[in-house]
């Protein structure tokens, strides 16, 4: 157990879930990185004080019920929660299947819904705490190649909505940090040779953004916050 406020956050691959965690650990918080594998989590736990690497697959509610009861019984009741997971298949109606769909749903949005009904109970026995979602555009809008993506965020999207219409007279800050531009992370610098610093969205940066939401005053909460590169068209 630990005597600071704990902070999980979940998604931990090389970019924003870092990035992430790395922010709310020097906030003072303790935290864990939740992730499939600990392949990126356990070297960044180890890299920063009073932080844990979980392996968690947030699509299996036993999995996820394990993993929780681990880090309350490790390190206390959950303060915040940072929902980074969102992966998706790429392809148009045609290109897909049945599963790439289901799986897109599962991790975006079953995922969050696990999760945050094992943190409820302890944010609402002390009347305050955070739920922070990492959206994206996709989930207002359905490109051609998001058939099994954009309406995985749309879900996503709306159970955040309702969460947060829920839990906010409760005194839990749900919020949406709608992601419009592509992360800076070795793959897509790969993908996209040439193009500028400018053109990525800096994960460090969306954490700075992202954190602050945990900061605002309740007679001023925000619940749709949008993060995009200056340069980016929109």
């Amino acid at each position: 157990m630990t005597a600071k406020k704990v902070c999980v956050v979940i998604g931990v691959g090389p970019g924003n879930g870092a990035a992430l965690g790395r922010r709310f650990a020097k906030e003072g918080y303790a935290v864990a990185l939740l992730a499939r594998t600990t392949e990126t989590s356990g070297p960044l736990a180890a890299s920063l004080p009073d932080a844990r690497a979980y392996p968690c697959d947030v699509t299996d509610a036993e999995s996820v019920a394990r993993t929780f009861d681990a880090i309350e019984k490790d390190m206390g009741p959950v303060r915040s929660l940072v929902y980074n997971a969102g992966s998706g298949t790429w392809g148009t109606v045609e290109q897909i299947d049945a599963a790439a769909l289901e799986g897109a749903f599962r991790v975006n949005t079953l995922g969050l819904f696990l999760a945050t009904r094992r943190v409820i109970p302890s944010m609402k026995a002390t009347g305050e705490g955070d739920i922070l979602v990492i959206g994206a555009t996709s989930s207002r809008r359905g490109a051609a190649r998001a058939a099994a993506f954009a309406p995985a965020k749309a879900a996503q999207k709306s159970l955040t909505e309702s969460m947060a219409r829920h839990l906010w007279p409760q005194g839990i800050h749900v919020c949406l940090v709608i992601i419009d531009g592509v992360v800076d992370l070795p793959r897509t610098r790969a993908m996209m040779k040439g193009k500028p610093d400018d053109f990525f969205v800096a994960p460090d940066d969306l954490a700075d953004t992202a954190f602050h939401l945990t900061t605002q005053p309740r007679s001023a909460w925000s619940f749709e916050v949008e993060a995009r590169p200056f340069k980016e068209t929109w």
